[in-house]
């Protein structure tokens, strides 16, 4: 059984961060580990409160499964703090873990911020340059980039710049465009570009889409399929995840995805 690593903060509503990324692991048949960054008290509506672990806790962690369980693919997300970012870094390196996807969390689908500001810069001067992925959205890829990204063009450059950065790939996700009933994701590599599309769902059951993304692509690296096929695999799993999402937590919040959809299934010589 292949073995996928989410590093990232615990969601106490169970619709995004570690709780999402073991959800989705699990459906896409990967054994799902964990380094915890983070403890967060939320729900649908909004973060009450958060509080980082200590950096050193969180290396730990990543020294423990890295000598027993070693990743075939790892992602990280929420990592509230500059000495957690730098620990990370450390770890990916000092480890070699492989298939990195780089889940850039700055700010929670209720709009609160999820990482200290004087942390954002480290993001892209000392992850992105270690990451097989890059999954910024849109407010993401313009603090990553220092540039305003609210066009598919503006994504498509954002990415190369992502790429220019250190990163393998990028892939700039447009849940958040305007003024169109279409949502496109980029996917930028080095010599390729694809623009995926989909019609938009309306639903405010979108919690945890971020992270329930991130996890499927890391999932499908995990079983040995290409980048651009783990893509299109977890984007396929989340967009039936929101529209089959059971439409949990009050009326005003964001409720969680469906994790219990199936997940794009493929033959033996992929992986499986």
């Amino acid at each position: 059984m292949r073995i996928a690593l989410t590093i990232a903060g615990s969601d106490s509503g169970g619709g995004a961060g570690i709780q999402a990324d073991l959800k989705t692991f699990h459906q896409f048949g990967v054994f799902g580990t964990t380094a915890i960054t983070a403890v967060t008290a939320q729900n649908t509506v909004g973060v009450l409160d958060w509080q980082a672990l200590p950096a050193a806790l969180v290396g730990r962690q990543i020294d423990a499964l890295a000598a027993d369980l070693p990743p075939d693919a790892a992602k990280s997300g929420m990592l509230g703090s500059a000495a957690i970012i730098e620990t990370v870094a450390e770890r990916i390196v000092e480890h070699g873990l492989p298939n990195y996807v780089l889940d850039p969390v700055m700010v929670a689908t209720s709009g609160d911020r999820l990482l200290d500001r004087d942390a954002e810069t480290l993001i892209a001067r000392r992850l992105v340059p270690l990451a097989a992925l890059v999954t910024p959205n849109l407010n993401e890829a313009e603090i990553l980039i220092e540039d305003t990204v609210r066009t598919p063009d503006q994504m498509e450059r954002a990415g190369q710049l992502l790429v220019e950065l250190g990163a393998r790939a990028a892939l700039i996700k447009g849940g958040h465009l305007t003024g169109t009933d279409t949502i496109v994701d980029v996917l930028v590599q080095q010599s390729a570009v694809r623009r995926f599309t989909h019609e938009r769902i309306d639903t405010t059951s979108t919690h945890g889409t971020g992270c329930t993304l991130s996890a499927g692509i890391v999932a499908g690296l995990a079983l040995g399929r290409s980048l651009e096929q783990s893509v299109t695999d977890a984007l396929d799993f989340v967009h039936r995840a929101i529209a089959a999402a059971p439409g949990l937590g009050r009326k005003e919040g964001h409720g969680p995805l469906n994790h219990f959809v199936p997940a794009p299934r493929r033959p033996p010589q992929d992986g499986l």
